[in-house]
């Protein structure tokens, strides 16, 4: 490539505190949770629902997030690691070729989706006791923003990088993988393209909550959300390099084009029935 201009992206890994490093990465998901925390009170008090239910829905979020994403990482990208590395697939560390503290990393969106769907039937089944479709068409807007932040997060630890690029935007992670990624090259930010949009949908989200009258239907803001924000990763995964060693390439679509597709179309078939579902809200 012969563009003359590009960025040069090579940050500190975090925020040292005496030996200890803050990573960007982690600051990052405190931010999304802290925020997350705040907009779904806000949103129980605009339904005035009970605030007691912030502390259960916070620890059933936590654990469905980072369990649910880190074990779909591991499945739909580095099934190795169940016999070569099996600790390292429930703990922030590799003991392969020798030990050495990780952190959170190798996350994956679509299965972080998956462990909050359970999560939140099995939330809803012990303390709300209502349509799932009235927590899930809540929850998605502080997962939308969230999602931007983790995003950042991946920019800041120069992962999940995108294609090569000669674009006057291209970026030149200077502390890319070469053994994973090739060559030392500008790229597309396909992380920033993705927050963006994640962004613009968290936007669009806050005016259908608050604005309209959508969330009397139920599932519609959660169809939305699934249509919207899995066509941003279908999209999206065009400027991305392949994640993992084996992924699957059929009709020059990769994995997470596919593992995109059920969701996109289960929005769309949720957003179709939302008018046999109203909701009565809560008067005080």
């Amino acid at each position: 490539m012969s563009q003359i201009l590009y960025i040069i992206w090579d940050p500190s890994l975090g925020i040292p505190i005496g030996e200890f490093t803050l990573r960007y990465y982690s600051l990052m998901y405190v931010v999304a949770f802290g925020l997350g925390l705040y907009l779904m009170g806000l949103i129980l008090k605009t339904d005035n629902e009970d605030q007691k239910l912030l502390d259960p829905l916070f620890i059933y979020m936590i654990v469905a997030v980072i369990l649910g994403a880190r074990l779909g990482h591991v499945l739909f990208y580095q099934k190795e690691l169940f016999l070569e590395d099996p600790l390292s697939v429930f703990l922030p560390i590799r003991t392969q070729p020798h030990f050495q503290f990780t952190g959170y990393s190798g996350l994956a969106s679509h299965g972080a989706a998956i462990g909050i769907l359970i999560s939140l039937y099995l939330f809803n089944r012990k303390y709300l006791k209502r349509s799932l479709y009235w927590i899930l068409d809540r929850i998605i807007i502080p997962v939308a923003i969230g999602g931007m932040f983790v995003r950042i997060g991946n920019f800041f630890n120069s992962e999940i990088l995108g294609k090569p690029s000669d674009l006057p935007w291209a970026v030149l992670f200077v502390q890319q993988d070469t053994g994973e990624y090739g060559d030392l090259v500008s790229r597309h930010p396909a992380q920033l393209y993705e927050a963006l949009g994640y962004l613009l949908l968290f936007i669009s989200l806050l005016y259908i909550y608050f604005k309209t009258d959508k969330k009397k239907y139920l599932g519609w803001i959660f169809g939305y959300f699934l249509i919207v924000l899995f066509g941003i990763r279908y999209v999206v995964e065009f400027f991305k390099m392949p994640q993992g060693e084996e992924y699957i390439n059929w009709f020059r679509l990769n994995t997470g084009q596919w593992l995109s597709v059920p969701f996109i179309l289960a929005g769309i078939y949720i957003l179709a029935t939302t008018k046999n579902r109203i909701y009565i809200p809560k008067t005080k």
